[in-house]
């Protein structure tokens, strides 16, 4: 159907807005979902995640083989609760390497027809959890219903 997309990210919601974790394998994805988590985020999902456009906004959920699971490299999969759908805010690309001092306006990244404020990102830093955190608060206003 026009309009739908499965997305190599993972996702999870913040304050009812979904972040994405948008990147390659071994980019740190599911790492930093699992981190956000602990600091109390709700998964999505994990490393594809199904995205729909319904009147101008971007909708975030799990495919359905893999809802609730998420991978914790080296220890296996772990089964948790999720979110089935929520409105996506803001995209974190970890495929490229993140500028010192982003522009007040994010470039966008037009998914299933909607753009989404996108701020290059690095997944492993030490801080990243919190970094996303704020990045969402203070980049990925525009598209919250």
């Amino acid at each position: 159907m026009p309009g739908e997309l499965v997305l190599h990210a993972s996702s999870v919601m913040i304050e009812g807005r979904v972040l994405l974790l948008a990147g390659q394998s071994g980019r740190g994805k599911s790492d930093l979902a699992l981190r956000l988590i602990d600091r109390g985020a709700q998964l999505v999902s994990d490393d594809y995640t199904e995205l729909v456009a319904r009147n101008g906004i971007l909708y975030a959920s799990p495919p359905d083989r893999i809802a609730g699971q998420i991978e914790i490299r080296g220890v296996g999969i772990a089964t948790m609760t999720y979110v089935f759908e929520g409105p996506v805010s803001l995209l974190l690309d970890l495929d490229n390497k993140p500028t010192r001092l982003p522009d007040d306006i994010l470039p966008t990244t037009a998914l299933c027809g909607v753009k989404i404020p996108t701020l290059s990102f690095s997944a492993f830093e030490t801080s990243a959890a919190i970094k996303a955190e704020q990045a969402l608060l203070r980049r990925g206003l525009g598209t919250s219903p």
